[in-house]
């Protein structure tokens, strides 16, 4: 582990291979323990998935810098349109001048085309994106937890699924990778403040995301996640239609 500021606990670890999360644990008042994850992917055309809320964007570039120069990173990606999401993503933008905004075309289309500094480059439903090594995948996912633009990228080189909100587990001191049970902390999560919009159409989605097979589920809040994932995207469609 690499602590990268004493004061905040933000540090990075490396979840798969070239993949980074970055963590800071946070206490937010009425609801205890929580954490922000960041997932860096260090390529030829380095991508950061998650900008982190704006006003935590002094830690995060601090982090991300202690893996690879700033002015290096290609791409700034998100799942969909949140502050911890895309908050910083402006700042991003400017420390970062070779940078574009990476999200689905709804996205692109119905806010970070006016939002953002400079224009996205918009991935249509499972368009596949070279960084170099490493190649990542859009997956649509409208409503899937929350937001018609929703949606997530796969890794295929390491099996790694940047799945955003799913399975998000509250604490604030968690370990950086597990292989324990992650779906029981975060379906008592889900049950304590319900984020997801139960779209009628959640399993279909889920069993789109368990067939791509991941065995690395990079989670934006709590744990990473190492294991058979298809299985585990299965049992969080089971719980979500109990």
């Amino acid at each position: 582990m690499t602590v990268t500021n004493s004061q905040s606990g933000t540090n990075v670890h490396e979840v798969a291979d070239g993949i980074y999360r970055i963590n800071t644990p946070v206490v937010i008042e009425g609801a205890g323990g929580f954490s922000f994850n960041q997932y860096l992917i260090m390529d030829d055309e380095p991508l950061l998935f998650h900008t982190g809320p704006r006003k935590m964007f002094p830690l995060v570039r601090e982090a991300v810098g202690s893996v690879l120069p700033i002015e290096s990173l290609r791409y700034i990606g998100f799942s969909h349109v949140e502050a911890d999401e895309c908050g910083s993503l402006n700042e991003w933008l400017a420390v970062a001048p070779q940078s574009v905004p990476l999200c689905g075309t709804v996205a692109a289309m119905v806010s970070i085309s006016d939002l953002a500094d400079r224009a996205p480059r918009a991935l249509a439903d499972g368009e596949r994106l070279l960084l170099g090594m490493h190649s990542v995948r859009w997956l649509d996912t409208p409503h899937l937890p929350h937001a018609w633009e929703c949606g997530f990228l796969t890794e295929e080189q390491t099996s790694t699924l940047l799945c955003g909100d799913l399975f998000t587990q509250g604490g604030a001191n968690l370990p950086h990778l597990t292989e324990l049970d992650i779906l029981g902390p975060s379906e008592a999560f889900r049950h304590a403040m319900d984020y997801f919009s139960h779209t009628k159409n959640a399993r279909v989605m889920l069993e789109r995301l368990a067939e791509t097979n991941p065995t690395t589920l990079a989670c934006m809040h709590g744990s990473a996640w190492r294991g058979d994932g298809a299985k585990l995207l299965r049992a969080l469609a089971d719980a979500l239609t109990a």
